[in-house]
């Protein structure tokens, strides 16, 4: 479900209930610690402090996040796989090699700020036991491509499927988040339709590589190359 602040009383009520159903709730969220330049983002070890203190004070609250010593992740991680913790507040440190069967929700907050194949990992941390599972996406996203995406979340768990349509609306280079380094846009090719060419264009890549490391025989690409890195490198 994709859903906005208007739906937190409702989406609060819920994490209770089914914490009270025995059922584990994962909050995951796009930052580690608050800064100023990020206002409106959560951020897991203030947002678990603040739900632990106010929003959920009967429930036991953790957090782990991938700047955490190895030892201090393994101990979060453990206690919420031992139901010693009802909610855990994270970041994609969870997305994979997480297997808690009694986990029954995922929250993401901000879900806008993370890439459809990162939503569709995170989502897939539950439904993994026998208990019915959820997934809900907070967003306070205005733009029509930000929303089409979330869109795409709920209308499909296949994951081929969500990573086709997210290339179709945003493109090579926002799909593999680069556009801002110079990936261009193809001029024939289109990565939705054409996934089938890559192997080979890889291969013939590789063939010319091997045959002509400098592209010296060839100026024309390698002036194309060198304007490519140019670009990717601001210069």
């Amino acid at each position: 479900f994709v859903v906005g602040e208007d739906m937190r009383p409702r989406i609060d009520a819920f994490v209770r209930r089914l914490a009270g159903a025995g059922r584990q709730v994962y909050i995951v969220c796009p930052r580690v610690e608050d800064n100023d330049d990020a206002q409106g983002l959560r951020a897991v070890e203030e947002y678990a402090a603040r739900l632990g203190a106010k929003t959920f004070p009967d429930l036991r609250v953790g957090w782990v996040h991938g700047r955490l010593k190895g030892k201090d992740k393994e101990t979060a991680m453990r206690a919420f796989a031992a139901h010693e913790l009802d909610i855990l507040v994270a970041t994609t440190v969870i997305e994979v090699g997480v297997n808690v069967p009694n986990a029954a929700l995922m929250v993401v907050e901000n879900a806008d700020r993370f890439g459809l194949s990162a939503l569709h990992q995170l989502r897939g941390r539950v439904g993994r036991g026998a208990h019915k599972s959820y997934c809900v996406l907070f967003s306070e996203a205005q733009g029509e491509t930000a929303r089409a995406r979330l869109k795409i979340m709920g209308e499909t768990g296949d994951g081929f499927a969500i990573a086709e349509r997210d290339l179709a609306l945003r493109g090579p280079g926002d799909f593999f988040g680069q556009r801002q380094h110079g990936l261009p846009d193809l001029k024939i090719a289109d990565l939705a339709t054409d996934m089938h060419v890559l192997p080979e264009a890889a291969e013939a890549a590789q063939t010319l590589l091997a045959a002509d490391f400098t592209l010296a025989g060839h100026p024309g690409l390698r002036a194309a190359v060198a304007r490519l890195f140019a670009s990717a490198s601001g210069v």
